[in-house]
């Protein structure tokens, strides 16, 4: 099952008043495992960025009103490619593949604009699983931003001074995972595989822990099981404790 965890970076609010998207970051998981597969783009919005969107993201400075040199750190847009560029291979990357965001209606406007601006075939809000959504029906009545659940999960989120959209996009990867009941007993171990190059992304995905060949031996001393027995024994016939060997 591939799944692709995704952000979007913009200039505003609403594409039908003139804001485009900046840079769109994702990641993709396989059976909730990740491939060390991404997908990470910036984009030349064609306008300027208004101080507001830049303060959230910190993207853009020599397109503000007033432009200015980048500090370190600030991405330039001004020699990034428009979204026509790049539109036809974020749909082939994406394809069919469930779409895991947070606030999917607003990030699924804003490319659904991008891409009908252009002719090509919109993504179905169906496809969309929106990670917000669940975390509200979750945990009714506490904070579901992304830092919020990472506070809550204990997931360490200290990179994010300002927002990313592809180290979004990785923060909630592990979110949406703790959100569907926890990482898998395998997380760990995959990603460590892949990283020291032992085993392909097919063989993580398909380990699962088995039982020991040869089991440990027990801790449980002599003195300790013959009391455990006594005590059973003392607590009568009915004892619960009777009913296993």
């Amino acid at each position: 099952m591939r799944e692709i965890v995704l952000d979007t970076e913009t200039t505003g609010f609403e594409p039908e008043t003139g804001d485009r998207i900046v840079e769109i970051g994702a990641v993709v998981l396989w059976n909730h495992l990740p491939t060390g597969e991404t997908f990470h783009v910036y984009i030349n919005p064609g306008r300027d960025m208004p101080d507001e969107a830049f303060g959230v993201h910190g993207i853009g400075p020599d397109i503000l009103a007033n432009p200015r040199p980048a500090k370190p750190g600030e991405v330039t847009l001004r020699d990034k490619p428009p979204f026509s560029e790049v539109g036809r291979k974020f749909l082939d990357f994406v394809q069919d593949s469930k779409l895991v965001i947070h606030n999917a209606s607003f990030d699924m406007k804003f490319l659904n604009a991008e891409l009908g601006w252009l002719g090509l075939p919109k993504l179905p809000m169906s496809q969309a699983l929106d990670t917000l959504a669940m975390a509200r029906k979750k945990f009714p009545g506490s904070p579901a931003t992304l830092d919020a659940l990472c506070r809550r999960f204990g997931i360490d989120n200290t990179m994010r001074e300002k927002h990313g959209a592809l180290l979004d996009s990785e923060i909630l990867a592990e979110v949406y995972l703790e959100l569907i009941g926890g990482r898998q007993p395998d997380f760990m171990l995959a990603t460590r595989s892949r990283a020291t190059g032992g085993g392909s992304e097919g063989d993580a995905a398909a380990w699962r822990p088995r039982p020991r060949p040869t089991p440990l031996p027990p801790r449980l001393t002599d003195d300790e099981a013959a009391a455990h027995r006594a005590f059973v024994q003392a607590m009568g016939d009915g004892a619960l404790w009777k009913t296993y060997d």
